[in-house]
């Protein structure tokens, strides 16, 4: 006699959409974080080469996802790669960086307009624990801080814009301008950039969108005076 089928009562499981991320990329993912905050906070200097079997062995993990970290902080422009020599954190030139901070005026300007008038209640409030992360930091003698967090209180501004455009414009170039950052005076440049951002979240909090803009943009520009008198210095020294 055979058994007869049982039919299972209730709804199918579903078909999941897609399938679960392989192991191998969550691990890119948390050694791409590890390289990215060890370049941002200075302890992999400009210039530092990034040798996949060396990493491998120090995160204690396979080649493969190391290769596919560093080949997405070459994407994030945070290093290059050279034939024969492998990849390694990025190096440039400041006379190259001036262009570049003139266009992040620009923009950086706009952000600051948009985000004066779009910004909700929740983002002000973000960008105001930003701003107070960030001094907080400097105060307590942790230099090393200044870069990635000056970054984060740029990127919760361009979060509070709502123009998505403007985010992927600012965004190619970030990897630049962290390691533009990076080869400057940090101390002396952040105790300007806290009393700068101070005036950029008043205006925003203000909802001033032209008081917002201006002081966006003299922010960025006053950097890039900085980098183009550190460009002169060297010039001169050489």
């Amino acid at each position: 006699m055979t058994t007869p089928d049982v039919e299972l009562l209730g709804d199918p499981a579903p078909e999941p959409l897609l399938p679960a991320l392989p192991q191998q990329r969550r691990v890119a993912d948390s050694v791409h974080a590890t390289l990215r905050e060890a370049i941002l906070s200075g302890r992999l200097r400009p210039g530092a080469r990034l040798s996949v079997p060396v990493l491998a062995q120090q995160l204690d993990v396979s080649r493969s996802p190391v290769r596919e970290a560093v080949q997405r902080l070459v994407q994030d422009g945070l290093a290059t790669e050279e034939p024969h020599r492998g990849a390694g954190v990025a190096e440039l030139d400041p006379a190259q960086l001036v262009p570049l901070y003139q266009i992040r005026e620009v923009l950086e300007g706009l952000a600051a307009r948009l985000a004066a008038t779009h910004a909700t209640r929740d983002e002000m409030e973000l960008l105001r624990r930003a701003h107070r992360h960030h001094a907080e930091a400097l105060s307590r003698g942790e230099d090393q801080q200044h870069v990635p967090l000056d970054l984060a209180f740029h990127a919760t501004l361009r979060d509070a814009s709502h123009n998505p455009e403007l985010l992927q414009y600012l965004d190619r170039v970030q990897g630049r301008i962290a390691i533009a950052m990076l080869g400057g005076r940090p101390h002396q440049w952040s105790q300007h950039a806290i009393v700068e951002h101070e005036a950029i979240l008043d205006a925003v909090l203000r909802r001033e969108p032209e008081a917002a803009e201006a002081a966006a943009r003299a922010h960025v520009a006053r950097v890039r005076r900085d980098i183009a008198a550190l460009h002169s210095a060297d010039t001169e020294g050489a």
